[in-house]
């Protein structure tokens, strides 16, 4: 969820300065910290306590909300890392917390797994990726933070504790956390048997992704797609077009499907076809400030249809695509997927101008929905909205004050919400 700019080998700095991928959160805090196991995680938390001091960690910058800002301690938790055990009869996969998306692909693929799915970045960090409700697309399938079945965590008192399926409030509380329960040192995570993925990419008018709906995100283990406003705008995704085909008003579809495991990369025209973890991943310049909401799935056709109008009447602060993708529902207290599946719609703001008012439009807009957020990306949740749209909201944040009674994990983002 972050990244510092000065960060040591492993110890102290202070007076540093942090900063997220993006630019558009910066904090100073007191001392940065780098620890290299888990009994340096517990010094640190306890010298924080003791210290009077709020604790945030930072992962690799992918959030663009403030949720690591602090005038506290940093924790950069990139020496936590690798992949520690593969369990091929679970399929689980263990881990600890700083070890990176990417990193899981060969191990697991040698042992006959894979991730069960990915979002577009594979340089995230585990924790912060299953910390703030990290997802990739298809109604089948779960965010990273739903396949979380253990975890070891050092809590706002400084002691370690274990939540597992074996304590299953612990587990849902933790699946989804954003760092307030305390600091996630090792995770295990369930996994799927191996698989490789054919993509194929569409450009399709809108009208025509609308008609068959239904279709694109049943049939497929993966369906996604880009909405461009006008043209030109898909460039700003790096998306490309057909030569001399207008953009605007059109969809940029990814569609994956498992493929056969002798089937020859160029089988299908127009497509690639590799291992699941070579497919996934996409690499996005930093030139965007995202906010990503959640609407219950039978919501999704009319509240993409409302959001398409909108930001018509919006240019030209709406310039950017639009991204619309599915999750599967799971358990967690604060995911946007409690109990739900859902439709997910993800806009974004241009760096270096007034976006705030188009993205407030948005929030109210999709407010109508009753829509959810992504903790990792910018919104305006309200604590009466959290209990309103989150049933289980008041449940984490009994399970939060108890393991951080002084509230060390909370910082000005957070405390408004879950204090």
């Amino acid at each position: 969820m972050g990244r510092n700019l000065e960060a040591p080998e492993a110890g102290i700095v202070g007076g540093a300065t942090w900063t997220n991928w993006v630019g558009n959160q910066t904090c100073h805090p007191a001392a940065v910290l780098r620890p290299r196991d888990e009994g340096e995680v517990v010094a640190a938390v306890r010298d924080a306590i003791a210290a009077g001091r709020n604790v945030r960690v930072a992962a690799t910058g992918h959030s663009f909300t403030p949720v690591c800002l602090t005038d506290g301690v940093v924790l950069e938790l990139a020496d936590l890392a690798g992949v520690l055990d593969v369990d091929p009869e679970r399929r689980r996969a263990t881990a600890l917390a700083g070890t990176s998306v990417g990193a899981f692909g060969e191990p697991l693929w040698e042992a006959g797994l894979a991730l069960a799915n990915q979002g577009d970045i594979d340089t995230q960090q585990i924790g912060g990726a299953i910390g703030t409700g990290t997802h990739g697309s298809g109604i089948r399938l779960g965010s990273f933070s739903s396949t979380l079945r253990r975890a070891r965590i050092v809590t706002g008192t400084g002691e370690v504790i274990e939540v597992s399926e074996s304590t299953p409030e612990l587990l849902h509380a933790a699946q989804v956390a954003v760092g307030m329960l305390g600091v996630m040192t090792e995770v295990e995570v369930a996994v799927a048997p191996a698989y490789r993925i054919r993509e194929r990419v569409l450009h399709l008018p809108y009208a025509e992704v609308a008609e068959r709906w239904d279709e694109l995100v049943y049939a497929h283990r993966h369906f996604s797609f880009f909405w461009i406003p006008v043209d030109g705008s898909g460039a700003l995704y790096g998306l490309e077009t057909p030569e001399g085909v207008p953009d605007g008003d059109t969809c940029y579809v990814k569609i994956y499907d498992e493929a056969a495991r002798d089937e020859p990369d160029d089988a299908t025209p127009h497509a690639r076809v590799d291992r699941s973890y070579r497919i996934y991943p996409a690499v996005f310049e930093p030139n965007f400030h995202e906010l990503e909401y959640f609407v219950p799935i039978g919501d999704g056709p009319a509240a993409v249809a409302a959001m398409r109008e909108l930001m018509l009447a919006s240019q030209p602060d709406a310039r950017f695509p639009m991204e619309v993708r599915t999750v599967a529902a799971d358990d967690a207290f604060l995911s946007s997927q409690h109990g739900t599946a859902t439709t997910v719609i993800s806009v974004s703001g241009v760096p270096g101008m007034d976006y705030w008012g188009y993205l407030r439009d948005v929030d109210r807009l999709l407010g109508e929905f009753g829509a959810r957020v992504h903790w990792g990306k910018l919104h305006f949740l309200t604590r009466e909205q959290l209990l309103a749209r989150y049933p289980s909201a008041e449940t984490f944040i009994r399970i939060r004050r108890e393991l951080d009674p002084a509230g060390i994990f909370l910082n000005n983002h957070l405390r408004p919400l879950f204090a």
